[in-house]
């Protein structure tokens, strides 16, 4: 794949963008045209953030020439606040942060280095799902740990899926025909990784990710929320080391350590034939759901929707169901029919008469990523229509 040369201007809308979506089960390749038509799109397995190299460069010599690349990088930390053009400084930087994310950070760079290699001359754009959530209040963002930890470290909240996150409440206030800056939602980003974030007048303020991915819910290999003092009992009783804990928390919790499997289709099914380990997952998964949800909520003063986005959020219609049954008491309430018929697009699943608006919206970071690009770029245009 060769560059295509395009000049910029006013109102253009056909750049050419590559997005890389590294995530933590799969890499994830679209080519965005004029008024972000998808040209080519291409998946490739990474399990556990890893992918074939070869594989992603033989993909990258079969798509079509772009103007541009745009990589989803997890964590920016608190020195990338927005999209930036990559060079060797701010790639220096990223690799700094590769322990803070280690499920996704390590891929986003390795997918970096390929595309870079093989489109040389082709700008590239870092950006960044901490980057949204740069906008929380210090009350949100703010640990009560040690002065130095806060200082030295850089240890606060940063939250994640925020390339997510935006764009799915950029489309909720699209399908409420609502100028975003009235509203009040908690966008509920469920998929393999999975987090909440309030978000008020189009402005993050509050999130359930921390310091690292690991925090808030329970997700499909990853524990969520737990206590830190139970980190170190294991370590000083268990005898375990800092990179075991590490470990079982990245790969071996969430769903699969509760119900043997991550993927939350299997564990439906299982709890509906009767299994006992999986029936306890769904209702651990739900549980910290709706506290959060709540949480959320309370962080805005009420809520005006609740937003499902990822592959659980948009296919799971019993997680749909069940979570919003707990939230009767927020004003939500879910009708049957339609959510058994939301299946594969946006849609509006709120009953009659609910004061608070139930959506799913198809995640779409690829959309979020292109707009992104073409800002950092200077050309005008793309996601079009929002």
């Amino acid at each position: 794949m060769t560059r295509r040369m395009c000049a910029s201007g006013p109102g253009r809308t056909d750049m050419r963008v590559l997005v890389v979506n590294a995530g933590s089960s799969s890499l994830k390749l679209r080519v965005l045209g004029a008024d972000d038509a998808v040209l080519a799109t291409h998946d490739l397995p990474a399990e556990k953030g890893r992918f074939d190299e070869r594989a992603l460069a033989g993909v990258l010599r079969a798509l079509p020439t772009v103007d541009a690349v745009g990589h989803r990088i997890v964590h920016g930390g608190d020195a990338f606040l927005h999209s930036v053009v990559v060079d060797a400084r701010v790639e220096e930087r990223l690799r700094r942060l590769e322990d803070l994310a280690p499920l996704h950070q390590a891929a986003g760079l390795a997918a970096l280095d390929v595309a870079s290699r093989l489109l040389p001359g082709v700008p590239a754009v870092a950006c960044f799902d901490t980057a949204f959530h740069a906008s929380l209040p210090p009350e949100a963002f703010t640990y009560a740990v040690p002065q130095e930890w806060r200082e030295r470290y850089h240890v606060r909240r940063y939250g994640f899926h925020g390339l997510s996150h935006a764009y799915a409440a950029r489309r909720a206030a699209q399908l409420l025909s609502q100028p975003a800056d009235t509203l009040r939602l908690v966008v509920c980003h469920l998929g393999a990784g999975a987090s909440l974030a309030a978000v008020q007048a189009g402005v993050s303020v509050d999130t359930t990710m921390g310091f690292t991915p690991l925090d808030g819910l329970v997700m499909a290999t990853r524990s969520g929320g737990i206590d830190p003092g139970l980190v170190l009992w294991m370590q000083q009783h268990a005898g375990l080391t800092a990179a075991e804990v590490s470990f079982a928390l990245e790969y071996g919790s969430g769903l699969f350590a509760l119900a043997g499997t991550g993927d939350m289709q299997q564990v439906l099914r299982a709890a509906d034939a009767g299994d006992a380990a999986a029936c306890l997952a769904v209702a651990v998964y739900l549980h910290r759901l709706r506290a959060e949800v709540a949480a959320m909520a309370s962080a805005m003063g009420g809520c005006d929707a609740l937003v499902f986005t990822g592959g659980v959020g948009e296919h799971a219609t019993a997680i749909r169901e069940r979570a919003a049954d707990g939230l009767a008491f927020l004003g939500v309430k879910v009708d049957a029919l339609r959510n058994a018929a939301a299946v594969g697009g946006d849609a509006d699943v709120s009953s009659a008469g609910a004061r608070v608006a139930s959506l799913v919206v198809v995640a779409r970071e690829d959309l979020q990523i292109a707009r992104e690009v073409r800002a950092v770029l200077g050309w005008h245009g793309g996601l079009a229509g929002l």
